[in-house]
């Protein structure tokens, strides 16, 4: 067992490990527990009781946070070029098509999001095995895959992420970083955790939001009390 750190010790005395803090009491334990250098990203890992296996029980979503994410999302479109101008002027980073196409075939990802339109889609099909695992294929269903792409762009840069429970029900999601007021991360928790909420699947049983953790880049994780942000 890795030995604990200074830091890490420290951090352990300012909250108690098995305790379900109040959103905004959680947001303060996280800020005073980082110690990276940087400006870390703080996260919110919610475990739903579903089962992701079953078609009716898939969570996923888009919301936008109120404060952004404090990341520079760097946007690709892949676009026909009657659409190239409203997309560079809604400030996407790279504007194109076959070039990108065949950039993205070499094996280039460096973008975080991919916008695109439903006529293109047939091209960007066969870029699945190189965008799907890195989260980056567009998606109807999250807002990637629209006729409007300059307001597509928009709202990625502004702060609009996607979310999805992954095979062991959990969803992850950045809610912006430490160097945020409070009360701006705690807006964006709350934004993101009622979004979930009201994605409730029927067929889901049972305690629906089974724990909710918040963490930074390398800090422990400090478990929300649900009912602290539905009131």
């Amino acid at each position: 067992m890795a030995k604990l750190t200074k830091k890490q010790k420290e951090a352990l005395t300012k909250f108690e490990n098995t305790k379900a803090y109040p959103l905004t009491e959680a947001v303060e334990v996280v800020k005073g527990i980082t110690y990276t250098s940087f400006d870390a990203s703080v996260d919110l890992d919610v475990r739903l009781g579903v089962d992701p296996r079953k078609a009716n029980q898939m969570v996923r979503g888009t919301v936008t946070l109120p404060h952004g994410t404090g990341k520079t999302i760097r946007v690709l479109a892949l676009v026909t070029p009657d659409k190239e101008d409203e997309a560079m002027a809604a400030g996407a980073d790279h504007v194109g098509l076959d070039e990108f196409i065949d950039k993205i075939k070499q094996g280039w990802t460096d973008i975080d999001v991919v916008i695109t339109m439903p006529q293109v889609m047939p091209k960007i099909g066969p870029l699945g095995k190189i965008l799907g695992p890195r989260g980056l294929m567009p998606n109807p269903k999250t807002g990637t895959v629209t006729m409007e792409v300059g307001k597509a762009i928009k709202e990625v840069k502004a702060g609009k992420i996607d979310f999805k429970v992954d095979k062991y029900g959990i969803i992850h999601a950045s809610i912006g970083k430490v160097s945020f007021e409070n009360e701006m991360l705690i807006d964006n928790a709350k934004e993101l955790l009622q979004t979930i909420l009201k994605l409730k699947p029927t067929a889901a049983k049972g305690t629906y939001m089974k724990s909710i953790y918040m963490s930074s880049t390398m800090s422990q994780g400090i478990q929300i009390e649900p009912k602290s942000f539905t009131v």
